[in-house]
């Protein structure tokens, strides 16, 4: 198993290892990346190579994230299409994320896969995080690790979601509650 699938599996992962060094490379790789979209024109023929080379050609042709953007470990996202990012997106994903078609999320939206273990922070313990068809993040949302978004479900804005949405809910607040259904 090599880190980026020990990161997937939720394993604890020590970051002071030599196996880590894989990662580090990716996530200076994606810096360097986000750094150029985020300092380029902002026009489609500019930015969406740069995206492209991001995702390593996973990114659908349908699927757009308006910069300024950062992303660590882009190799461990998962795109479908017809997917709108606004700007300002962070992503934290050595866990793992996977964003289904249809999908909108609002400017300023934070998604964190990863924490590190309370008695040593060089261990970093990850859960996926699934945004599911035709959901919608609305802007400064802040979506934790482990989290399923339900299909159609609405986070509302500023929303800190540390639980599982159900498919068609609304929920918003800190922690996220439910607010009614679609």
């Amino acid at each position: 198993m090599d880190i980026f699938e020990k990161l997937r599996s939720g394993a604890d992962v020590d970051m002071a290892t030599p196996e880590y060094g894989a990662a580090i490379q990716h996530m200076t790789a994606c810096s360097s990346i986000c750094h150029k979209i985020n300092t380029s024109e902002p026009d489609a023929e500019t930015i969406r190579p740069l995206e492209e080379k991001l995702f390593d050609g996973r990114l659908d042709a349908s699927s757009y994230f308006m910069p300024p953007v950062q992303i660590d470990f882009a190799c461990q996202i998962n795109i479908g299409k017809h997917v709108f990012v606004n700007h300002s997106i962070t992503c934290m994903a050595a866990g793992g994320i996977t964003i289904d078609d249809g999908v909108m999320i609002g400017p300023n939206v934070r998604i964190v896969t990863d924490n590190h273990d309370f008695q040593n922070r060089m261990v970093l313990r990850c859960k996926p995080v699934h945004i599911c068809k035709g959901a919608w993040i609305g802007v400064g949302a802040i979506i934790l690790p482990g989290v399923t978004i339900g299909e159609n479900a609405v986070v509302a804005a500023g929303a800190v979601v540390t639980k599982d949405v159900a498919p068609n809910a609304i929920v918003g607040g800190n922690p996220a509650k439910f607010i009614k259904n679609i």
